[in-house]
């Protein structure tokens, strides 16, 4: 089982008196980065929510958004400071009749305007609790959570089919080896048997350094190898616990080096395109794991 990174969910709660919706944005990286987007009077909750992500979430880039409105009031939120308008409407009249200009309206909307002559009161600590706003937040990185896995899912099949075509890579390298040490024979008989005409050699020393060299180029350790990490990657992609982005890192590590070790050894034209095809393969294996969780 395997989640991904990037996700998105929302809740809302609206009652008679408020209205809360919660939008979480998930992304990869490869720690635990939460930015925020709160009213004013949520901030003081924002290390509550910020443990609560981590916990729930775990690591990623996570953007929150929160947007709270209060609503059917008996009295506006607001209150009106009566001797600073007074006494703006005062001057602005003032400087309106020494100018010769008029009109009421006008003075009215600048003084209402002046700094300080309306105060807004937004105490929806009144209204809501975090509680209340905790469940709400709970059901956002649910439905986040649910979006993740389905992201995961669809990570997996991709995971899977380039798995499947790495181990038809180590199959065709299996079935062109044995070929290839014949073919590597029969060059350096025919080379020895061109230098014999030149100089003399000693069979017995010839047959030790050609039995070196052929050891050095041998791939059935790397072959098995291979194997047996392309085995426990889908081993890991299975977890019932879920798959670990990082382990998958350290695993490709692993399987790109047996690959690249593979190339170097075959000396074989065949085998040289399998490995392209499986390191092809590995290199898309690696851009899918960075979004796992």
């Amino acid at each position: 089982m395997i989640t991904s990174m990037t996700g998105f969910g929302s809740a809302e709660k609206i009652t008679e008196k408020y209205s809360l919706k919660v939008e979480i944005k998930t992304l990869n990286s490869k720690f635990f980065d939460a930015s925020f987007r709160l009213p004013r009077a949520f901030l003081k909750w924002e290390m509550e929510i910020k443990a609560l992500l981590e916990k729930e979430l775990g690591r990623g880039k996570i953007n929150v958004g929160v947007h709270f409105e209060l609503k059917n009031f008996e009295q506006p939120p607001i209150q009106i400071n009566q001797e600073l308008f007074d006494a703006y409407y005062k001057r602005l009249e003032q400087l309106s009749g020494d100018m010769g200009a008029s009109g009421k309206v006008a003075l009215f909307k600048m003084s209402m305007n002046m700094p300080n002559v309306i105060l807004h009161e937004e105490n929806p600590e009144e209204n809501i609790s975090f509680e209340v706003f905790k469940e709400v937040l709970l059901e956002g990185v649910a439905d986040c959570n649910q979006f993740r896995l389905q992201e995961g899912a669809n990570l997996q099949e991709a995971l899977v089919a380039s798995h499947q075509k790495i181990r038809n890579g180590l199959s065709e390298v299996e079935e062109l080896d044995p070929g290839r040490i014949e073919n590597l024979k029969s060059r350096i008989h025919q080379s020895l048997e061109e230098i014999k005409q030149r100089v003399k050699v000693d069979e017995n020393r010839f047959e030790q350094e050609l039995i070196y060299y052929i050891e050095k180029l041998d791939l059935t350790e790397e072959k098995i190898r291979l194997g047996s990490h392309l085995d426990y990657f889908i081993d890991v992609i299975s977890d019932d616990k879920g798959a670990s982005g990082k382990k998958l890192g350290f695993l490709c590590q692993e399987l790109g080096r047996e690959i690249n070790t593979i190339g170097s050894k075959a000396n074989d034209a065949g085998i040289q395109r399998s490995v392209v095809g499986m390191k092809e393969e590995l290199e898309k294996i690696k851009e899918q794991i960075l979004n796992i969780l």
